[in-house]
């Protein structure tokens, strides 16, 4: 009878256990003394997130690589078709050439001078006509089979070229991802708690995967869609637009950027940027997870004018995230402002942020 109860209390425990470092590994960092997370832990548990990220981002590249190579098959199919189009276009082209050159061709001028009546005119004006349209048709055929057949390699070319650069990013993420492991697996061997952060860097990856990410795609979900009306919100709040002759200049306060977005959603409520040092800097925090991104903002002429948010950093509860997660976020949520979304005319020159403002230099496009 006592051992089921002994059996239980060791499965209760473990459980305790288990949920304990779940917790932990949920707070933010600055809540966590307890667990003694100093900077070699720290490190750690960061250089994990490092690995799943880049993981993902080889992933991706490796699909990026698949379809490549299936579409330059499916070019290549094409070339060879249209390769075998062209040849017969070809001959019948230089047979076209060749009459012309070596003077088959002018039995029909000779016909035209030696007409004898009007209905014989215009009987061989016909033929002629025929016959010089049909050869204008076969060698505008084998024009269109050739430019089809160089813009086909032109095509691969590009292709091969992208493949190659695919190719050395896969390569650069692997020795990345290989040099990580190598130094976590240094930095975990003879310790006496490995074990212990073994089952940390589980969890903390697991609450990543299955929490963390879902919350920061949100917020850059929500950013994209608020920054899509920023303009609108421009428009209606002219005192932040200055005018000068040809020169128009658009403050923005980070106060009253703060309430906008928190116009914009709830969630904004316990989520804030700040400007200084040409910086932009956002903080939120929510359900024991907590955010920072922090980035600049730089002019972008193509494919079309504004001002694009580049993200520097990105922290998930204190943990940096790998560059591969910030440019993926970055293609993937559109955080950028576009003058020309609040008068037509406007493109923006340059922009700094300076006491506490988003300072954006526009002028006229002519």
């Amino acid at each position: 009878m006592r051992q089921p109860a002994i059996r239980r209390r060791i499965a209760l425990t473990g459980v305790a256990a288990l949920i304990a470092a779940l917790l932990l590994i949920r707070l933010p960092v600055s809540a966590e003394p307890q667990l003694e997370l100093n900077d070699d832990v720290h490190s750690v548990l960061e250089k994990s997130l490092s690995v799943v990220e880049i993981d993902k981002e080889i992933g991706r590249i490796q699909e990026e690589k698949q379809t490549l190579l299936a579409t330059m098959t499916d070019t290549e199919q094409q070339l060879a078709a249209q390769q075998e189009k062209i040849e017969s276009k070809r001959e019948q082209a230089g047979s076209v050439l060749r009459a012309y050159y070596m003077g088959e061709r002018d039995f029909l001028f000779t016909a035209l001078l030696s007409a004898n009546s009007l209905p014989d005119l215009f009987q061989i004006i016909d033929y002629v006509d025929i016959l010089l349209t049909h050869d204008k048709h076969t060698l505008n055929s084998y024009a269109e089979q050739y430019e089809k057949v160089k813009a086909g390699y032109e095509q691969l070319k590009d292709r091969q070229a992208a493949l190659s650069d695919l190719e050395d990013r896969l390569q650069t993420q692997r020795s990345r991802v290989l040099a990580l492991e190598e130094q976590l697996d240094e930095q975990l061997a003879g310790r006496s708690d490995a074990e212990r952060l073994r089952l940390m860097i589980s969890e903390l990856t697991s609450f990543w995967e299955t929490a963390g990410l879902k919350e920061v795609r949100q917020y850059f979900r929500e950013l994209s869609k608020a920054m899509q009306k920023l303009p609108s919100w421009v428009q209606d709040n002219k005192s932040y637009l200055e005018i000068e002759g040809f020169n128009y200049t658009l403050r923005v306060p980070q106060d009253d950027l703060n309430a906008f977005l928190r116009e914009q959603n709830e969630m904004f409520e316990r989520f804030a940027f700040t400007f200084e040092d040409n910086k932009v800097t956002a903080t939120g925090k929510r359900d024991n997870m907590e955010l920072s991104i922090t980035g600049t903002y730089t002019v972008q002429d193509e494919p079309k004018n504004g001002i694009i948010f580049h993200v520097k950093e990105l922290l998930f509860n204190g943990f940096a995230l790998p560059d591969t997660t910030r440019s993926s976020l970055e293609e993937e949520f559109d955080l950028g402002f576009y003058p020309g979304l609040i008068i037509s005319f406007l493109k923006a020159k340059s922009v700094e942020i300076k006491d506490g403002e988003l300072i954006v230099k526009l002028s006229i496009n002519l």
